[in-house]
């Protein structure tokens, strides 16, 4: 089923996920420090990390950080004892795939995992297809090569951030709920957690609108969720 790395510097927390890790299936490896995670995930033996925000020595954001610019792409769901480190965790395009606060149930960590890894792997068997491309008004996207331009300029998303445009460009004119938006981008419905739909969503806007605070790609539907304009055209190329 994979390998998860748990990298953590309180034994209890890497004790307790071991332990629900390896019920579910998983083989576990363990770090106590950025140091000792980053050498372990070079060497290629792990499929996911989940990596401890806070860390002795290097901590988990620069961490992630330099495994993404040297080109690593291997899935990191961060744990965060701070709800307002959310922003932090899933910007900077850090390129984490998800996170969990603490305290948090072993359970849904575990239905996580599933998710990402689940994803990552529908991600690689998607590669070497027909090349398809999605346009909506001057935005390009081609969801084989993860790549996006509006008005002919390069975007650089992040894998969530491109996962969730593609979804809802996929389908402009339609509205789509928070619990749906999880559900279809990370995999699972959890009460409580649509606020990582809005943080993302807030960094698209930042991205592909040419004025965020005005939208005419992701627009907010008022007590329901999030809208996508624009009219939708396929191509072969």
């Amino acid at each position: 089923m994979g390998t998860v790395l748990i990298v953590d510097d309180e034994p209890a927390i890497v004790e307790l996920v071991s332990w629900h890790l390896k019920k579910a299936g998983y083989a576990v490896d363990t770090a106590e420090s950025g140091e000792e995670a980053d050498r372990k995930v070079r060497e290629g033996n792990v499929d996911l990390v989940v990596l401890d925000v806070m860390l002795p020595g290097m901590d988990g954001l620069s961490l992630c950080r330099s495994w993404r610019d040297d080109g690593i792409g291997i899935p990191v769901i961060f744990l965060t004892a701070r709800d307002d480190e959310v922003d932090r965790v899933l910007g900077l395009d850090l390129g984490g795939d998800d996170y969990v606060t603490k305290p948090f149930l072993p359970r849904e960590l575990v239905s996580r995992v599933k998710a990402v890894l689940r994803r990552a792997a529908a991600g690689s068997h998607r590669q070497g297809g027909a090349s398809h491309e999605i346009r909506v008004g001057d935005m390009v996207i081609w969801p084989q090569e993860y790549r996006v331009e509006v008005a002919g300029k390069p975007v650089q998303l992040t894998a969530r951030e491109f996962t969730l445009l593609t979804v809802m460009a996929s389908k402009p004119g339609r509205v789509w709920t928070r619990d749906e938006l999880l559900d279809q981008v990370w995999g699972y419905t959890y009460a409580g957690d649509t606020r990582i739909v809005d943080v993302i969503v807030s960094h698209l806007r930042d991205k592909i609108e040419e004025n965020p605070r005005k939208p005419r790609y992701i627009t907010t539907v008022r007590g329901v969720g999030y809208g996508f304009g624009g009219s939708l055209e396929w191509g072969d190329r």
